[in-house]
């Protein structure tokens, strides 16, 4: 008989990834937490971030395997193949002397590597969470928590999300993140407007009232165990598995918003994904300001009137909505045809006789992809994009604050206020 729960039992025949690839290094016993590193040619960066990890106090350290993913698919460059080899053998060593439960999946050397095909950040993390889920102690609620190669966290790092997940009914968790001090100037400058990029759309969600206001940072996540299974588990996307990854936990089980404790990410140039943080920084170093242009407050206003006509009116009939959504926007109405809002409002409140339920029901199909999708629409019609200080005033006047100058102190602002008032949830 199966020592894990049934639905866990299903998972691992069903949903597991697939391969040569075995856990190593483990101790023979079962954790209440893993976390979960993918590690590319990661150098110094991996013993640092686990010698961050080590700073934490013993009695939580202990609790938590380190499962360390050594990877690269089979056409990766030979420089990145020696260096992947020469960072498991470390790690082997480090192993003996770290005082980390740690132990890692060998998808490097000759034989293990990862298909071209499957290759990938989402890949990646899918294997290592998976194999996590085989040494977890099932009788005591565990969690699993994803963090990167490059990023360094805080001494109460592992207490604060245990801690969390005592007190939170959901089932995952954004952590506040902010990137590292960069090296230089060019480089700083241009993280710090790629992170206040990415964190004035999630301002932006939020002031609108979408129930998908987190940011996606891969390096910055946590969910109970069981609220991996229950969503599918991660996916294989090369780029952007982190969005999709927390859409699919926040309908199922909820995401919530962690407070107390901070990851680091490394601010670097890499092609190794089509888009995202490295790749945007490239090009800002280039000098192409115009590949992060900051969207206008407008969109989210049309967002939120759609929101606000749905979730107060929620007997009304698919016409009249879509009449009402007409005069909030031509685009927005334009959209909702495409997506064939007519046959799925129906089906909702069938479906769904209560309010709550409708209403959960709606923001699982207007989901976060589709509400980025809607602000893309919107800014190709017409609603042109910006400059961050031609374009945030705007917002923080919507929330009633005032609004710093520059791009480093609108970013300290909004880091500053990434605080919860109120939980990010399936349930609202």
């Amino acid at each position: 008989m199966s020592h894990f729960p049934a639905a866990v039992q299903r998972y691992l025949d069903k949903r597991v990834s697939k391969g040569p690839w075995t856990v190593s290094g483990a101790e023979n016993r079962s954790f209440t937490g893993a976390v979960v590193i993918p590690s590319l040619a990661e150098a110094d960066s991996l013993f640092a971030t686990l010698q961050s990890l080590e700073a934490n106090p013993a009695q939580w350290r202990d609790s938590f395997l380190v499962l360390v993913v050594v990877n690269h698919g089979e056409q990766a460059c030979d420089e990145e193949k020696q260096q992947d080899l020469q960072d498991l053998t470390r790690l082997i060593e480090y192993s003996a002397e770290s005082t980390l439960p740690l132990a890692w999946i060998d998808a490097a050397s000759p034989g293990l590597e990862i298909p071209t095909k499957q290759a990938g950040v989402g890949f990646v993390r899918k294997l290592g969470m998976d194999f996590a889920l085989t040494c977890l102690d099932w009788q005591k609620e565990p969690l699993l928590v994803c963090l990167d190669a490059d990023t360094l966290v805080e001494p109460n790092y592992l207490q604060t999300i245990v801690t969390h997940f005592q007190q939170s009914p959901l089932g995952a968790a954004v952590l506040p993140f902010r990137h590292q001090k960069a090296g230089d100037a060019l480089k700083q400058a241009a993280i710090e407007r790629y992170e206040l990029f990415m964190r004035s759309y999630v301002y932006g969600l939020r002031l609108a009232g979408s129930p998908y206001a987190f940011n996606s940072v891969g390096s910055a996540i946590a969910c109970r165990a069981e609220a991996y299974v229950r969503c599918g588990g991660m996916n294989n996307r090369k780029a952007g598995e982190d969005f999709y990854f927390l859409q699919k936990l926040a309908k199922t089980d909820g995401v919530d918003r962690m407070t107390g404790t901070r990851v680091f990410p490394e601010p670097r140039v890499s092609s190794r994904v089509p888009f995202g943080t490295g790749r945007s920084m490239g090009r800002l170093m280039e000098g192409d300001t115009e590949s992060v242009l900051f969207y206008p407050v407008a969109a989210f206003e049309i967002l939120s009137g759609w929101l606000l006509n749905v979730t107060q009116n929620m007997a009304a009939d698919a016409d009249l909505l879509f009449s009402r959504a007409e005069k909030i926007s031509a685009v927005l109405a334009d959209y909702l045809v495409q997506i064939d809002w007519h046959a799925t409002w129906p089906k909702l409140q069938k479906n769904h006789p209560t309010e709550k339920g409708r209403a959960e029901a709606f923001h699982s199909w207007f989901d976060g992809f589709r509400t980025l999708r809607l602000i893309h629409l919107l800014c190709d019609a017409g609603l042109s994009r910006g400059e961050p200080q031609e374009m945030l005033p705007a917002f923080f006047t919507w929330d009633g604050r005032g609004c710093p100058k520059t791009v480093p102190a609108m970013l300290e602002e909004l880091r500053l206020c990434d605080q919860p008032s109120v939980t990010t949830s399936h349930n609202e």
